[in-house]
């Protein structure tokens, strides 16, 4: 483990740490919350992570900033970052409604690739929060959506791969399909909650 005076975060580790704490146990609260109300629990898994050293300093250099404790915790906001995987689409939105609830928290930005997606397919909502001074990325997203990711992830780092455009335009054509499924699913959820209702 490097020490504070050669890490880019200086000695500001210890308090990510605990705002990123912080913020995966106000995603587990908004689980419970919303499962007390349905009786599902929305959240499949949750990851969180503080961005590895080599990382951020790669980062900092691409976007043509020093490599310092201001530039990576200031300027870059995705020093902590949080993946929500939620089982369905409305789950996905019931989390981000609960977090933009809290005062405890600011909603900096929101980008919202489910609606609006990306060229490749990729789709997930994301959103910029600050806590207690400190930015962090968290992405929320279905676990199609994610596993989806997850491939394109791996193909996307990965050299030397042979006929990428026919890979690339199969994983936009899997990511469509996959999101026909979500929304599927969603109304096959929509139903069964409403039967219930009827019961």
């Amino acid at each position: 483990m490097m020490n504070a005076t050669n890490s880019i975060y200086g000695a500001r580790s210890a308090e990510m740490e605990s705002v990123m704490h912080a913020l995966a146990d106000c995603i587990r609260s908004a689980a419970a919350e919303i499962k007390e109300k349905t009786g599902m629990n929305p959240v499949e898994h949750l990851k969180y992570r503080i961005k590895a050293e080599d990382s951020m300093r790669e980062k900092c250099r691409r976007q043509g900033l020093p490599e310092t404790t201001e530039s990576a915790l200031q300027h870059i906001h995705d020093a902590i970052g949080l993946r929500v995987v939620c089982t369905f689409l409305d789950d996905v939105y019931a989390i981000r409604d609960y977090l933009r609830a809290r005062d405890d928290l600011e909603i900096v930005n929101e980008k919202d690739y489910i609606r609006s997606v990306k060229s490749n397919g990729y789709r997930s909502l994301h959103l910029i929060v600050k806590k207690d001074g400190y930015y962090a990325e968290i992405q929320i997203r279905t676990i199609s959506m994610d596993t989806w990711a997850a491939l394109e992830h791996q193909i996307r780092y990965k050299k030397n791969v042979g006929n990428s455009a026919l890979i690339f335009e199969e994983l936009k054509r899997c990511a469509d399909e996959l999101a026909s499924t979500d929304v599927s699913m969603q109304i096959i959820r929509a139903a069964i909650n409403e039967k219930d209702g009827e019961a």
